[in-house]
Protein backbone atom coordinates (compact mmCIF):
# COMPACT_ATOMS: atom_id res chain seq x y z
CA UNK A 1 0.00 0.00 0.00
CA UNK A 2 1.06 3.56 -0.78
CA UNK A 3 0.13 5.79 2.15
CA UNK A 4 0.03 9.56 1.61
CA UNK A 5 0.83 11.73 4.63
CA UNK A 6 -0.90 15.02 3.78
CA UNK A 7 -3.20 13.50 1.16
CA UNK A 8 -5.50 16.55 0.89
CA UNK A 9 -2.73 18.72 -0.55
CA UNK A 10 -3.56 19.69 -4.12
CA UNK A 11 -0.73 17.78 -5.74
CA UNK A 12 -0.94 14.90 -3.27
CA UNK A 13 -4.65 14.42 -3.87
CA UNK A 14 -4.14 14.33 -7.63
CA UNK A 15 -1.21 11.91 -7.33
CA UNK A 16 -3.21 9.59 -5.09
CA UNK A 17 -6.03 9.55 -7.61
CA UNK A 18 -3.90 8.63 -10.60
CA UNK A 19 -1.99 5.97 -8.66
CA UNK A 20 -5.30 4.42 -7.62
CA UNK A 21 -6.34 4.30 -11.30
CA UNK A 22 -3.00 2.74 -12.21
CA UNK A 23 -3.91 -0.18 -9.96
CA UNK A 24 -2.02 0.65 -6.77
CA UNK A 25 -3.62 0.35 -3.33
CA UNK A 26 -3.78 3.89 -1.96
CA UNK A 27 -4.82 5.55 1.31
CA UNK A 28 -3.74 8.59 3.30
CA UNK A 29 -4.14 11.00 6.18
CA UNK A 30 -4.58 14.70 6.78
CA UNK A 31 -6.23 17.25 9.02
CA UNK A 32 -9.89 16.77 9.85
CA UNK A 33 -10.76 20.09 8.17
CA UNK A 34 -12.65 19.93 4.88
CA UNK A 35 -10.59 20.78 1.78
CA UNK A 36 -11.98 21.04 -1.75
CA UNK A 37 -9.32 18.57 -2.91
CA UNK A 38 -10.91 15.71 -0.96
CA UNK A 39 -13.86 15.59 -3.36
CA UNK A 40 -11.75 13.75 -5.93
CA UNK A 41 -10.54 11.31 -3.27
CA UNK A 42 -14.10 10.55 -2.23
CA UNK A 43 -15.22 10.11 -5.83
CA UNK A 44 -12.48 7.50 -6.38
CA UNK A 45 -13.15 5.77 -3.04
CA UNK A 46 -9.70 6.53 -1.62
CA UNK A 47 -9.81 6.25 2.18
CA UNK A 48 -8.21 8.97 4.29
CA UNK A 49 -7.94 9.39 8.02
CA UNK A 50 -7.11 12.05 10.58
CA UNK A 51 -3.41 12.22 11.44
CA UNK A 52 -2.38 9.53 13.93
CA UNK A 53 0.87 7.62 14.17
CA UNK A 54 -1.14 4.40 14.45
CA UNK A 55 -2.12 4.85 10.77
CA UNK A 56 1.40 3.83 9.75
CA UNK A 57 1.89 0.07 9.28
CA UNK A 58 4.86 -2.11 8.38
CA UNK A 59 3.64 -3.02 4.88
CA UNK A 60 3.36 0.56 3.63
CA UNK A 61 5.35 2.70 1.22
CA UNK A 62 5.08 6.31 2.37
CA UNK A 63 4.61 9.44 0.25
CA UNK A 64 5.11 12.68 2.18
CA UNK A 65 3.56 16.02 1.26
CA UNK A 66 5.60 19.21 1.19
CA UNK A 67 3.83 20.59 4.27
CA UNK A 68 4.93 17.68 6.47
CA UNK A 69 7.81 18.50 8.80
CA UNK A 70 10.41 16.17 10.34
CA UNK A 71 8.62 16.25 13.70
CA UNK A 72 5.28 14.98 12.30
CA UNK A 73 4.15 11.94 14.30
CA UNK A 74 3.38 9.81 11.23
CA UNK A 75 6.66 10.68 9.56
CA UNK A 76 8.58 9.78 12.71
CA UNK A 77 6.70 6.47 12.92
CA UNK A 78 7.49 5.65 9.28
CA UNK A 79 11.20 6.20 9.91
CA UNK A 80 11.08 4.08 13.07
CA UNK A 81 9.64 1.20 11.04
CA UNK A 82 12.28 1.64 8.34
CA UNK A 83 9.69 2.14 5.61
CA UNK A 84 10.51 3.35 2.12
CA UNK A 85 9.66 7.06 2.01
CA UNK A 86 9.22 9.23 -1.08
CA UNK A 87 8.61 12.94 -1.22
CA UNK A 88 5.74 13.98 -3.48
CA UNK A 89 8.18 15.18 -6.14
CA UNK A 90 10.24 11.98 -5.97
CA UNK A 91 7.16 9.78 -6.51
CA UNK A 92 5.95 11.90 -9.43
CA UNK A 93 9.46 11.67 -10.87
CA UNK A 94 9.19 7.88 -10.86
CA UNK A 95 5.96 8.08 -12.89
CA UNK A 96 7.36 10.53 -15.46
CA UNK A 97 9.84 7.89 -16.63
CA UNK A 98 7.00 5.68 -17.86
CA UNK A 99 5.33 8.09 -20.29
CA UNK A 100 5.80 10.78 -22.91
CA UNK A 101 5.71 13.53 -20.33
CA UNK A 102 4.72 17.16 -20.82
CA UNK A 103 5.56 19.31 -17.81
CA UNK A 104 4.02 22.75 -17.34
CA UNK A 105 5.96 25.12 -15.08
CA UNK A 106 5.67 28.83 -14.38
CA UNK A 107 5.14 31.15 -11.46
CA UNK A 108 1.60 31.91 -12.69
CA UNK A 109 -0.84 30.13 -14.97
CA UNK A 110 0.56 26.62 -14.76
CA UNK A 111 -2.62 25.10 -13.27
CA UNK A 112 -4.82 26.67 -15.94
CA UNK A 113 -2.43 25.65 -18.71
CA UNK A 114 -2.21 22.10 -17.35
CA UNK A 115 -6.00 21.81 -17.17
CA UNK A 116 -6.28 23.07 -20.77
CA UNK A 117 -3.57 20.71 -21.97
CA UNK A 118 -5.08 17.70 -20.23
CA UNK A 119 -8.52 18.39 -21.69
CA UNK A 120 -7.33 18.77 -25.27
CA UNK A 121 -4.79 15.94 -25.35
CA UNK A 122 -7.01 13.55 -23.40
CA UNK A 123 -9.92 13.95 -25.79
CA UNK A 124 -7.77 13.71 -28.91
CA UNK A 125 -4.89 11.35 -28.05
CA UNK A 126 -5.60 10.13 -24.52
CA UNK A 127 -3.38 11.22 -21.63
CA UNK A 128 -2.82 10.80 -17.92
CA UNK A 129 -2.71 14.07 -16.03
CA UNK A 130 -1.90 15.56 -12.66
CA UNK A 131 -3.14 19.10 -12.03
CA UNK A 132 -2.43 21.37 -9.08
CA UNK A 133 -6.12 21.90 -8.43
CA UNK A 134 -6.35 18.43 -6.90
CA UNK A 135 -7.40 16.72 -10.14
CA UNK A 136 -5.78 13.56 -11.46
CA UNK A 137 -6.70 10.86 -13.94
CA UNK A 138 -4.90 7.89 -15.48
CA UNK A 139 -5.35 4.94 -17.80
CA UNK A 140 -2.65 2.36 -18.47
CA UNK A 141 -3.20 2.53 -22.23
CA UNK A 142 -2.25 6.22 -22.41
CA UNK A 143 1.20 7.16 -23.70
CA UNK A 144 1.13 10.81 -22.58
CA UNK A 145 1.45 12.27 -19.09
CA UNK A 146 0.56 15.95 -18.58
CA UNK A 147 1.98 17.29 -15.35
CA UNK A 148 1.90 20.56 -13.43
CA UNK A 149 5.49 21.15 -12.30
CA UNK A 150 6.14 23.48 -9.36
CA UNK A 151 9.42 25.36 -9.00
CA UNK A 152 9.25 25.57 -5.18
CA UNK A 153 12.40 24.03 -3.67
CA UNK A 154 13.25 23.04 -7.26
CA UNK A 155 10.79 20.16 -7.13
CA UNK A 156 10.39 20.19 -10.93
CA UNK A 157 13.96 18.98 -11.34
CA UNK A 158 12.84 15.48 -10.32
CA UNK A 159 10.76 15.09 -13.49
CA UNK A 160 11.84 13.56 -16.79
CA UNK A 161 10.08 15.24 -19.69
CA UNK A 162 9.80 15.42 -23.46
CA UNK A 163 8.30 18.92 -23.36
CA UNK A 164 9.26 21.58 -20.82
CA UNK A 165 6.70 24.39 -20.86
CA UNK A 166 7.22 27.71 -19.07
CA UNK A 167 4.31 30.14 -18.73
CA UNK A 168 6.48 32.83 -17.08
CA UNK A 169 9.25 33.37 -14.56
CA UNK A 170 8.68 35.66 -11.60
CA UNK A 171 9.94 36.16 -8.06
CA UNK A 172 7.79 34.13 -5.69
CA UNK A 173 8.31 31.68 -2.82
CA UNK A 174 10.55 34.29 -1.27
CA UNK A 175 11.00 32.04 1.77
CA UNK A 176 13.09 29.78 -0.47
CA UNK A 177 14.44 31.73 -3.46
CA UNK A 178 17.01 34.40 -2.65
CA UNK A 179 16.19 36.66 -5.61
CA UNK A 180 15.00 36.57 -9.20
CA UNK A 181 18.42 35.34 -10.39
CA UNK A 182 18.00 32.30 -8.15
CA UNK A 183 14.58 31.62 -9.72
CA UNK A 184 15.99 31.93 -13.26
CA UNK A 185 18.79 29.53 -12.31
CA UNK A 186 16.20 26.95 -11.24
CA UNK A 187 14.37 27.30 -14.56
CA UNK A 188 17.62 26.96 -16.47
CA UNK A 189 18.16 23.62 -14.76
CA UNK A 190 14.55 22.68 -15.54
CA UNK A 191 14.83 23.23 -19.31
CA UNK A 192 18.25 21.60 -19.57
CA UNK A 193 16.76 18.10 -19.34
CA UNK A 194 13.94 18.45 -21.88
CA UNK A 195 14.15 15.75 -24.56
CA UNK A 196 12.12 17.25 -27.43
CA UNK A 197 11.09 20.92 -27.07
CA UNK A 198 11.04 23.79 -24.64
CA UNK A 199 7.85 25.83 -25.13
CA UNK A 200 8.21 29.22 -23.42
CA UNK A 201 6.24 32.45 -23.19
CA UNK A 202 8.16 34.98 -25.27
CA UNK A 203 6.38 37.89 -23.58
CA UNK A 204 8.32 37.11 -20.42
CA UNK A 205 11.65 38.86 -19.86
CA UNK A 206 13.39 35.99 -18.15
CA UNK A 207 12.44 33.09 -20.43
CA UNK A 208 14.49 34.78 -23.16
CA UNK A 209 17.62 34.29 -21.04
CA UNK A 210 17.33 30.49 -21.08
CA UNK A 211 19.35 28.13 -23.24
CA UNK A 212 18.72 24.50 -24.13
CA UNK A 213 20.15 21.67 -26.21
CA UNK A 214 16.68 21.15 -27.73
CA UNK A 215 14.76 23.83 -29.66
CA UNK A 216 13.14 26.58 -27.60
CA UNK A 217 9.88 27.70 -29.19
CA UNK A 218 8.50 31.03 -28.00
CA UNK A 219 4.81 31.94 -27.98
CA UNK A 220 3.14 35.31 -27.62
CA UNK A 221 1.84 38.32 -29.51
CA UNK A 222 4.94 39.47 -31.42
CA UNK A 223 5.43 38.62 -35.10
CA UNK A 224 8.96 37.33 -34.58
CA UNK A 225 7.85 34.57 -32.20
CA UNK A 226 7.31 30.95 -33.22
CA UNK A 227 3.69 30.68 -32.06
CA UNK A 228 1.73 33.92 -32.43
CA UNK A 229 -1.83 35.02 -31.66
CA UNK A 230 -3.03 37.65 -34.13
CA UNK A 231 -6.30 39.50 -34.75
CA UNK A 232 -7.33 39.03 -31.12
CA UNK A 233 -10.86 40.01 -30.19
CA UNK A 234 -12.03 40.12 -26.57
CA UNK A 235 -15.73 39.99 -25.80
CA UNK A 236 -17.91 39.09 -22.85
CA UNK A 237 -18.41 35.48 -23.95
CA UNK A 238 -14.78 34.71 -24.69
CA UNK A 239 -11.85 35.49 -26.96
CA UNK A 240 -11.05 34.78 -30.61
CA UNK A 241 -7.72 34.90 -32.46
CA UNK A 242 -5.77 33.50 -35.38
CA UNK A 243 -2.81 31.35 -34.45
CA UNK A 244 0.25 31.41 -36.70
CA UNK A 245 3.01 28.84 -36.12
CA UNK A 246 6.32 28.98 -37.97
CA UNK A 247 4.86 31.90 -40.01
CA UNK A 248 1.87 29.89 -41.28
CA UNK A 249 -1.78 29.96 -40.17
CA UNK A 250 -2.45 26.92 -37.99
CA UNK A 251 -6.11 27.62 -37.18
CA UNK A 252 -8.61 30.20 -35.97
CA UNK A 253 -9.57 29.82 -32.32
CA UNK A 254 -12.78 30.99 -30.66
CA UNK A 255 -12.46 30.02 -27.00
CA UNK A 256 -14.38 30.53 -23.73
CA UNK A 257 -11.42 32.24 -22.03
CA UNK A 258 -10.95 35.72 -20.60
CA UNK A 259 -7.93 38.00 -20.41
CA UNK A 260 -4.70 38.14 -22.40
CA UNK A 261 -2.99 35.89 -19.84
CA UNK A 262 -5.34 33.05 -20.79
CA UNK A 263 -4.64 33.58 -24.49
CA UNK A 264 -0.97 33.03 -23.66
CA UNK A 265 -1.81 29.89 -21.70
CA UNK A 266 -3.83 28.61 -24.64
CA UNK A 267 -0.92 29.22 -27.02
CA UNK A 268 1.27 26.87 -24.97
CA UNK A 269 -1.32 24.12 -25.41
CA UNK A 270 -1.74 24.87 -29.10
CA UNK A 271 2.03 24.70 -29.62
CA UNK A 272 2.29 21.17 -28.21
CA UNK A 273 -0.65 20.05 -30.36
CA UNK A 274 1.04 21.46 -33.45
CA UNK A 275 4.38 19.77 -32.75
CA UNK A 276 2.55 16.51 -32.05
CA UNK A 277 0.90 16.72 -35.48
CA UNK A 278 -2.70 17.37 -34.42
CA UNK A 279 -5.07 19.19 -36.80
CA UNK A 280 -5.66 22.77 -35.62
CA UNK A 281 -9.39 22.78 -36.35
CA UNK A 282 -9.80 19.70 -34.16
CA UNK A 283 -7.86 21.40 -31.39
CA UNK A 284 -10.20 24.41 -31.61
CA UNK A 285 -13.28 22.18 -31.55
CA UNK A 286 -12.18 20.37 -28.39
CA UNK A 287 -10.84 23.54 -26.76
CA UNK A 288 -14.28 25.13 -26.99
CA UNK A 289 -15.51 22.70 -24.32
CA UNK A 290 -13.04 24.04 -21.76
CA UNK A 291 -14.77 25.00 -18.50
CA UNK A 292 -11.77 25.94 -16.37
CA UNK A 293 -9.63 24.48 -13.62
CA UNK A 294 -10.96 24.14 -10.10
CA UNK A 295 -10.80 27.43 -8.22
CA UNK A 296 -9.46 29.27 -11.25
CA UNK A 297 -12.02 31.91 -12.23
CA UNK A 298 -14.76 29.63 -10.85
CA UNK A 299 -17.99 31.57 -10.83
CA UNK A 300 -21.55 31.41 -9.58
CA UNK A 301 -24.11 33.88 -10.90
CA UNK A 302 -26.91 34.99 -8.60
CA UNK A 303 -29.28 37.36 -10.35
CA UNK A 304 -27.28 40.43 -11.39
CA UNK A 305 -24.36 39.45 -9.16
CA UNK A 306 -21.51 36.99 -9.55
CA UNK A 307 -19.18 35.39 -7.02
CA UNK A 308 -15.78 34.42 -8.44
CA UNK A 309 -13.42 32.10 -6.61
CA UNK A 310 -9.77 32.07 -7.68
CA UNK A 311 -6.43 30.73 -6.45
CA UNK A 312 -4.64 34.05 -7.06
CA UNK A 313 -2.09 34.91 -4.35
CA UNK A 314 0.69 36.80 -6.16
CA UNK A 315 0.32 40.40 -7.43
CA UNK A 316 0.59 39.38 -11.07
CA UNK A 317 -2.06 36.70 -10.59
CA UNK A 318 -4.35 39.19 -8.88
CA UNK A 319 -3.83 41.64 -11.74
CA UNK A 320 -4.65 38.99 -14.33
CA UNK A 321 -7.83 37.77 -12.62
CA UNK A 322 -9.12 41.31 -12.11
CA UNK A 323 -8.49 42.18 -15.76
CA UNK A 324 -10.44 39.08 -16.76
CA UNK A 325 -13.30 40.11 -14.47
CA UNK A 326 -13.36 43.55 -16.07
CA UNK A 327 -13.57 41.92 -19.52
CA UNK A 328 -16.43 39.58 -18.70
CA UNK A 329 -18.35 41.67 -16.15
CA UNK A 330 -17.72 45.22 -17.29
CA UNK A 331 -21.21 46.26 -16.17
CA UNK A 332 -20.67 45.41 -12.50
CA UNK A 333 -19.05 46.91 -9.45
CA UNK A 334 -15.94 44.92 -8.49
CA UNK A 335 -15.27 43.95 -4.89
CA UNK A 336 -12.06 42.10 -4.07
CA UNK A 337 -11.78 39.71 -1.11
CA UNK A 338 -8.19 38.56 -0.64
CA UNK A 339 -6.44 36.40 1.92
CA UNK A 340 -2.69 37.08 1.83
CA UNK A 341 -0.72 33.83 1.74
CA UNK A 342 2.41 33.73 3.96
CA UNK A 343 3.99 36.57 5.88
CA UNK A 344 7.07 36.61 3.65
CA UNK A 345 5.02 37.11 0.48
CA UNK A 346 2.95 39.85 2.16
CA UNK A 347 6.10 41.63 3.30
CA UNK A 348 7.70 41.42 -0.15
CA UNK A 349 4.67 42.39 -2.26
CA UNK A 350 2.38 44.56 -0.07
CA UNK A 351 2.83 47.68 -2.20
CA UNK A 352 2.38 45.70 -5.43
CA UNK A 353 -0.88 44.21 -4.13
CA UNK A 354 -2.14 47.64 -3.11
CA UNK A 355 -1.29 49.24 -6.46
CA UNK A 356 -3.37 46.63 -8.28
CA UNK A 357 -6.26 46.48 -5.80
CA UNK A 358 -6.62 50.26 -5.86
CA UNK A 359 -7.92 49.88 -9.42
CA UNK A 360 -11.15 48.20 -8.28
CA UNK A 361 -14.05 49.62 -6.30
CA UNK A 362 -13.35 48.13 -2.87
CA UNK A 363 -11.15 45.49 -1.24
CA UNK A 364 -11.56 43.38 1.89
CA UNK A 365 -8.44 41.75 3.33
CA UNK A 366 -8.57 38.65 5.54
CA UNK A 367 -5.94 37.75 8.11
CA UNK A 368 -2.75 36.32 6.59
CA UNK A 369 -2.64 32.57 6.11
CA UNK A 370 0.67 31.68 7.72
CA UNK A 371 1.15 28.34 5.89
CA UNK A 372 4.64 27.09 6.82
CA UNK A 373 5.69 30.34 8.55
CA UNK A 374 5.40 31.74 12.07
CA UNK A 375 4.00 35.13 13.07
CA UNK A 376 6.80 35.71 15.58
CA UNK A 377 9.31 35.78 12.74
CA UNK A 378 7.34 38.61 11.10
CA UNK A 379 6.04 40.61 14.11
CA UNK A 380 5.07 43.70 12.13
CA UNK A 381 3.46 41.98 9.15
CA UNK A 382 -0.34 41.65 9.23
CA UNK A 383 -3.21 42.13 6.81
CA UNK A 384 -3.02 45.84 7.66
CA UNK A 385 0.35 45.93 5.90
CA UNK A 386 -1.76 45.86 2.74
CA UNK A 387 -4.92 47.56 4.04
CA UNK A 388 -3.04 50.70 5.08
CA UNK A 389 -1.92 51.15 1.46
CA UNK A 390 -5.43 50.85 0.01
CA UNK A 391 -7.63 53.81 -0.84
CA UNK A 392 -10.79 51.80 -0.14
CA UNK A 393 -9.68 48.77 1.84
CA UNK A 394 -11.06 47.07 4.94
CA UNK A 395 -10.36 44.13 7.21
CA UNK A 396 -12.71 41.15 7.01
CA UNK A 397 -13.18 38.13 9.26
CA UNK A 398 -14.04 34.71 7.88
CA UNK A 399 -17.59 34.82 9.28
CA UNK A 400 -18.44 38.28 7.95
CA UNK A 401 -19.22 37.54 4.31
CA UNK A 402 -22.85 38.55 4.77
CA UNK A 403 -21.77 42.06 5.85
CA UNK A 404 -20.21 43.08 2.52
CA UNK A 405 -23.25 42.71 0.24
CA UNK A 406 -23.67 45.67 -2.13
CA UNK A 407 -26.99 47.13 -3.31
CA UNK A 408 -25.94 47.27 -6.98
CA UNK A 409 -24.88 44.51 -9.45
CA UNK A 410 -21.49 43.38 -8.20
CA UNK A 411 -18.72 40.90 -8.93
CA UNK A 412 -17.32 39.56 -5.66
CA UNK A 413 -13.81 38.23 -6.38
CA UNK A 414 -12.40 35.87 -3.75
CA UNK A 415 -8.64 35.38 -4.10
CA UNK A 416 -6.66 32.86 -2.05
CA UNK A 417 -4.89 29.50 -2.51
CA UNK A 418 -6.85 28.29 0.54
CA UNK A 419 -10.33 26.83 0.66
CA UNK A 420 -12.61 29.76 1.60
CA UNK A 421 -15.83 27.91 0.82
CA UNK A 422 -17.51 28.94 4.10
CA UNK A 423 -16.93 32.61 3.34
CA UNK A 424 -17.98 32.16 -0.28
CA UNK A 425 -21.17 30.33 0.71
CA UNK A 426 -22.01 33.04 3.23
CA UNK A 427 -21.88 35.63 0.44
CA UNK A 428 -23.79 33.43 -2.01
CA UNK A 429 -26.54 32.51 0.43
CA UNK A 430 -27.15 36.14 1.35
CA UNK A 431 -27.27 37.15 -2.30
CA UNK A 432 -29.85 34.41 -2.92
CA UNK A 433 -31.98 35.64 -0.02
CA UNK A 434 -31.97 39.16 -1.46
CA UNK A 435 -32.80 37.80 -4.92
CA UNK A 436 -35.78 35.88 -3.57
Amino acid sequence: MYFFIGIKGAGMSALAQIMKQMGYVVAGSDLKNHFFTQIGLEEKNIPFYEYNKENIKEDMTIIVGASIKDDHEEYIRAKELGLTIYSYAEMVGVLTKKYKTITIAGCHGKTTTTSMMSLVLNKILGCNYLIGDGTGDANDINKYFVLEACEYQRHFLYYEKDYAIITNIDLDHVDYFKNIEDVVDAYQSYVSTAKKYVIACGEDLYTNQLTSSVPIKFYGFQDDMDIVAKNIKYYNKGTSFDCFIENELYANFDLPIFGSHMVLDALAVIAVCYYEGINGNLVNEVFQTYTGAKRRFSQEIIGDNVVIDDYAHHPNEVKSILNAVKQKFSDKKIIGIIQPHTFSRTQEFALDFAKILNNIDKTYVLDIHKAREKQENYPNITSYTIINELSNGYHLNMDEGHTIIESVPTAYVIMSPNDLSDLKNDIINNLKQIKN
